[in-house]
C-alpha cells in the first residue's frame, strides 16, 4: 500500500511528473544519430557526396582537349580544375554550392520533423514522454551534424582523389596570384567554414517549414525553392538596396577569401546576415512546435 501511494505521489519539485523521471534522459542523441544513419535518404545522400568528386574526375578524363568544337572556355576551365588537388577541390565546391548542398542541407533539416509526422511516429515520441523543445534540439542538432559531415565528405573526397590524381600544388585562382599550397588549404577551410555559415539560411527555413507541415517533400522543396527565388530577385538590379537583405546577397561573398589581399567585409556582413535569419527561423519554429496540436 506505502508502495502505491509512494508511486502516486507527485514529483517533489512540484512539476507532476513521475518518480524519476528526467526530460534529459528522454530521446538521446545518440540514438537519433544511429536512427538517421539507419535511413535510406541520409546513406544516399553521404554516399552522393563521395560519389561526386568521382563523377567530375571521370567526366574530366573524356575531355579530349579539343577545342575545334567552341569549348574553349569549358577546355580551360578544365585546365584551372585538374591543376592539382587544391583547385579541383575548389571547383567541385563551386558547381556544388549554389543548388547540391543546399538541397542535401534542405532534406537533412526539412526531412527530420515532418517525416516523423507522416509515419503517425511523432505523437508517440511525445507521448513517451518527450518534451517537444527537447525534441526539437536534438533533431536540429542530429540534422545539422549530418549537414556539416556531408559537405567535409565532399570536399574530403574531392581534396584526396584531386591530389592522387593531379598531385599537390598552388591554390590559383582568377582573381589573384597563385597561392602557396599551405596558405592555400586554410583558405579552402575558411571557404567550407562560410558555405557551412551560410547554408544555416537553408536549415532553419527547411526546419521551419518541417515543423510546419506533415509532409515532407513539401518542407524540403519549399525551402529549396524559396532560396531559388531569392537568388533570381539578388539578380534583379533595379531592388537597389533590398538586395542587401536578401538571404542570397552574400552567398558567393567566399571569393573574397581567393583574393590578395583576403576581402573580409562581405564575408562578415554575409555571415551576420546568415546567423540572424537562421535565428529567427529557428526561433519561429520552436514557438510554432511548442503551441501546435500534434495529431499525427
Amino acid at each position: 500500500m506505502a508502495d502505491v501511494e509512494q508511486a502516486e505521489r507527485p514529483a517533489a519539485d512540484g512539476s507532476g511528473a513521475a518518480p524519476g523521471y528526467r526530460p534529459r534522459a528522454t530521446l538521446p542523441m545518440a540514438a537519433e544519430f544511429r536512427r538517421q544513419a539507419s535511413r535510406r535518404r541520409t546513406q544516399l545522400a553521404l554516399g552522393f557526396m563521395v560519389l561526386l568528386p568521382l563523377i567530375i574526375l571521370i567526366a574530366f578524363q573524356f575531355e579530349s582537349g579539343d577545342d575545334d568544337n567552341g569549348g574553349g572556355e569549358f577546355a580551360s576551365l578544365i585546365e584551372f580544375a585538374t591543376a592539382n588537388g587544391l583547385n579541383f577541390t575548389l571547383f567541385t565546391l563551386f558547381v556544388s554550392a549554389s543548388f547540391l548542398l543546399v538541397v542535401v542541407v534542405a532534406l537533412f533539416c526539412g526531412d527530420t520533423v515532418a517525416s516523423e509526422a507522416s509515419w503517425g511516429s511523432l505523437r508517440y515520441l511525445l507521448a513517451i514522454p518527450v518534451p517537444r523543445s527537447r525534441l526539437l534540439a536534438v533533431k536540429l542538432v542530429v540534422a545539422l551534424a549530418y549537414s556539416a559531415l556531408a559537405l567535409l565528405l565532399l570536399a574530403g573526397t574531392a581534396l584526396l582523389i584531386g591530389t592522387l590524381r593531379y598531385g599537390w600544388g598552388p591554390l590559383q585562382s582568377a582573381v589573384a596570384a597563385e597561392i602557396p599550397a599551405g596558405e592555400g588549404l586554410l583558405r579552402l577551410l575558411g571557404i567550407l567554414g562560410y558555405l557551412a555559415v551560410v547554408l544555416l539560411v537553408v536549415a532553419g527555413l527547411a526546419f521551419l517549414l518541417s515543423v510546419t507541415t506533415d509532409a515532407a517533400l513539401g518542407a524540403v522543396g519549399g525551402a529549396v525553392l524559396l532560396w531559388i527565388l531569392s537568388s533570381i530577385l539578388d539578380q534583379i538590379t533595379a531592388l537597389g538596396v533590398l538586395r542587401d537583405f536578401l538571404p542570397t546577397h552574400y552567398s558567393s561573398a567566399w571569393l573574397g577569401l581567393l583574393s590578395t589581399p583576403v576581402q573580409t567585409d562581405d564575408i562578415v556582413r554575409g555571415s551576420i546576415s546568415a546567423i540572424s535569419y537562421a535565428t529567427i527561423f529557428w526561433g519561429l519554429a520552436f514557438w510554432r512546435f511548442t503551441r501546435k496540436d500534434v495529431v499525427s
